[in-house]
């Protein structure tokens, strides 16, 4: 018998352990341009690989999640939150027997897009791009993977597989694409929905976490939430001799464990009760399989209404992300008056792309510190 468990060897290994409705590798929609198959490595498998190799994964090591870098090393960025999300999203897809690699490759392409200085980033460089196509980071993220990261010298892109550039898509595809885009349902593949609710689920706890460091948030505050507070309280009454700190981490973990628990009891109780017999069949179905609860499902809508108001709208939140508009529109109308500043790789995608999408591909992949040098070096000088 052979050492080596081979690409057919994990194929079979899925059918024989995956549930019915899971996304198999061997019966993947393929990739955008043909590829011979790897010995090894299914085809999920060989996604998630090029989005860890990817430049753009890097990156978000220095992109704001809610925090700048300079506010506390024990702050998220948003690589640390992808990397969250996808541990989730592992635990959840490897308990309802779903594809792990699809599900972790969706969630750690899924924020590939983010402009620096996180959502206030995103909204300036929206409003640059309203009369050019518009913008959105999860419409960028897809860009990043079909195009503008070099893989090949065959084609742009990571050439990914369909059914993660499925779930990086996440709700459609209403603009012009220069490849051909994953079809719009209502009822993408488990791995993908999983990999929404990972990320919900993680940035919702990272955030109360993280908020909490900070001082923007207080406990007093949070008791208001009946989702926090009966998890608290839980975790007292296991642990009643604890510090408050950690009292607040085991609170943050129990959280995590909550809120994945109630998803994976009640969406494997949708599933039981519809029975879908494959993947197709799970398609065909009127309403999403994956998600949580009612009553935990309120209670998560809740916190992160609480997050908005609190925290994300808080001043000192706001005063920060403010520095996005003068940098980004000035690096914008610097780059479109003077095309010959941007790079020669950049410079040649005008032509194919058109200055203003060439310029948001550019202005997008910056991390927070990258922008302020160019930005102090191009525009404030």
């Amino acid at each position: 018998m052979s050492a080596l468990h081979d690409r057919r060897a994990l194929e079979e290994t899925e059918r024989q352990q995956l549930a019915p409705w899971a996304a198999f590798s061997a019966d993947s929609r393929g990739r955008i341009f043909e590829e011979p198959e790897h010995a090894y490595r299914t085809v999920f498998q060989r996604d998630r690989d090029r989005i860890v190799h990817s430049r753009a994964f890097r990156r978000l090591e220095y992109k704001t999640q809610v925090f700048v870098r300079h506010e506390g090393d024990h702050m998220r960025n948003r690589l640390t939150h992808t990397l969250e999300a996808a541990q989730i999203a592992r635990t959840i897809a490897r308990a309802m027997r779903l594809n792990e690699e699809l599900a972790e490759a969706v969630v750690l392409a899924h924020d590939l897009g983010h402009t620096p200085f996180g959502h206030a980033g995103e909204r300036v460089l929206a409003e640059l791009m309203k009369d050019h196509g518009d913008f959105d980071h999860n419409r960028q993220s897809l860009r990043i993977v079909d195009l503008l990261e070099e893989h090949s010298a065959d084609f742009r892109g990571l050439n990914l597989s369909y059914e993660t550039r499925e779930g990086i898509l996440k709700h459609g595809c209403h603009w012009e694409h220069p490849v051909p885009v994953p079809e719009a349902t209502s009822q993408p593949n488990l791995e993908a929905q999983v990999a929404d609710h990972s990320d919900e689920i993680a940035y919702t706890n990272h955030d109360l976490d993280d908020g909490l460091r900070s001082g923007l948030l207080v406990l007093e505050e949070l008791s208001e939430l009946p989702l926090w507070r009966d998890t608290r309280e839980a975790v007292r009454e296991r642990q009643p001799e604890g510090s408050a700190r950690v009292l607040h981490l085991r609170t943050i973990a129990a959280l995590i464990d909550r809120l994945v628990t109630d998803l994976l009891e009640a969406s494997s109780a949708r599933l039981s009760a519809r029975a879908p017999a494959d993947l197709a069949a799970l398609r065909a179905l009127p309403e999403r399989a994956v998600g949580l609860g009612a009553t935990l499902r309120g209670q998560l809508a809740e916190t992160k209404r609480f997050l908005s108001e609190r925290l994300y709208h808080h001043p000192r939140v706001l005063e920060r992300s403010r520095q996005a508009t003068p940098v980004i529109e000035g690096l914008f109308a610097c780059f479109r008056s003077d095309p010959g500043l941007l790079p020669a790789h950049v410079q040649a995608r005008t032509e194919i792309d058109g200055v203003e999408r060439a310029i948001a591909d550019y202005v997008a992949g910056m991390t927070d510190r990258f922008a302020l040098q160019n930005h102090e070096r191009l525009v404030a000088e």
